[in-house]
């Protein structure tokens, strides 16, 4: 009988590690957000992912201007000068004799005081070394797959074009900075840049310089920046390079006064 009950407390233990070992927290490494696969990462798993860094840069100013340092001296010194989540971890590769730059910014709890706070991915942003065609950009930039749904919602402005992608995901409202973030969506953005602007008519022509990949809301753009973001079709779908052309209005001359000689 006492070997009886011994099995039976191996065998209800046994039972119990093996609905921990499914049903239990998970002590996997936390699935990224969206489909990009990087909002949402740590930054370990980021390294993990891409290997360190082959440099640190550090915002000087509310416009692009930025400092670059090794990764080891960032470590060693400049991230004690500055909060570590003000360092972007860049990194660098070359495809299709394009030189592509990411660099991964970080959103930390506000909450945490702790001297090693864990660093999430809020924001990616991707320069081209020199411009290239919103065509070419699934091309080189794997992470970027943006809809064909013509019914993609799809915004412009004369800079930029600015893409949604997916359903929302409510873990994302951890790395917004937006105030009143609980009470909105927020999905999987692509916003493409383009330094000497965009033509008015919008063609997959148009060259983009920079693309950032963060996330953004739906009911944010369309109810309070309507003004600034102007609807398009998606230029990813197959129907967008088969709009008719719409003429320009005309302008209408500017009267001119006569004089009595």
């Amino acid at each position: 009988m006492k070997h009886i009950s011994v099995l039976l407390r191996i065998t209800a233990w046994l039972l119990l590690y093996v609905v921990l070992l499914f049903t239990g927290p998970s002590l996997t490494s936390a699935a990224p957000y969206f489909e990009d696969g990087f909002l949402g990462l740590s930054q370990n798993e980021l390294h993990e992912q891409l290997g360190l860094p082959q440099a640190v840069r550090d915002r000087k100013s509310a416009l692009r201007v930025f400092t670059y340092y090794p990764v080891t001296d960032w470590a060693k010194y400049f991230s004690k000068l500055v909060s570590p989540e003000n360092g972007e971890d860049v990194y660098t590769f070359r495809r299709e004799n394009i030189e592509i730059r990411y660099s991964f910014s970080y959103a930390v709890d506000p909450n945490d005081q702790s001297e090693n706070r864990l660093l999430t991915v809020r924001l990616v942003d991707i320069e081209f070394s020199s411009a290239v065609p919103i065509s070419r950009l699934p091309s080189l930039i794997p992470e970027f797959r943006p809809s064909t749904d013509p019914t993609s919602p799809a915004f412009r402005s004369n800079i930029w074009v600015l893409l949604f992608k997916g359903p929302p995901s409510p873990d994302a409202r951890f790395i917004v900075r937006e105030n009143g973030k609980e009470q909105l969506d927020w999905t999987l953005c692509y916003q493409l840049f383009s330094m000497q602007g965009l033509p008015d008519r919008l063609t997959t022509d148009a060259l983009i310089d920079r693309v950032e990949i963060s996330t953004q809301s739906l009911q944010l753009v369309t109810l309070r920046q309507r003004h600034t973001h102007e609807p398009i079709p998606n230029p990813y779908s197959h129907q967008f390079d088969k709009q008719p052309v719409t003429p320009k209005p005309s302008s209408k001359p500017i009267p001119v006064p006569k004089y009595a000689e």
